[in-house]
């Protein structure tokens, strides 16, 4: 498990980063050969993505959402990067791609989904108390939220974080 850090933190990225949602929804329960094909691609890929070839994303994290949903959060150095290893056709994630465009897109048994967030620098904002790394915390540095870190406002460069945090 995990060790908490006890005090407030901060991530801190240098630059621009990304942040891609992606999932799958069960449509259809009684069809496991077409969503499982899927359900059973994307732990390939993040173990692919994990080994640092190709390179580019910093973290992820795994999510139940409800009993039909699974969804991934994943942090990326860049859009480019992304978008390389969507394309690669030596990579795990392509052949899967195609696969299920080819076989499982017109069944409905299964469905999926991405969201792409091009974040540039400065301009997020985060906090964890009391909590191990987390989210984009785990996936980069944290620092502790303290100085121009200390409020919200500080955090995106609005303040010098001496506001008040309950404004």
């Amino acid at each position: 498990m995990a060790k908490i850090i006890p005090q407030r933190m901060a991530p801190h990225v240098e630059g621009d980063f990304v942040v891609f949602l992606i999932g799958m929804r069960i449509n259809r329960f009684h069809r496991p050969d077409h969503w499982w094909p899927v359900f059973t691609a994307m732990p390939r890929m993040l173990r692919e993505l994990s080994s640092g070839s190709p390179p580019g994303l910093l973290g992820f994290r795994t999510a139940l959402a409800g009993l039909r949903s699974i969804d991934v959060i994943q942090y990326w150095r860049s859009w480019e990067e992304l978008h390389a290893y969507a394309r690669n056709r030596d990579a795990t994630h392509f052949p899967a791609w195609v696969d299920f465009n080819r076989r499982l897109a017109k069944s409905r048994s299964v469905g999926i989904w991405h969201e792409t967030f091009l974040v540039r620098n400065g301009s997020y904002e985060a906090i964890y108390n009391s909590m191990p790394p987390y989210g984009l915390g785990a996936a980069t540095e944290l620092r502790p939220a303290t100085g121009s870190r200390h409020t919200a406002k500080g955090r995106l460069g609005e303040t010098d974080g001496t506001d008040d945090p309950t404004d």
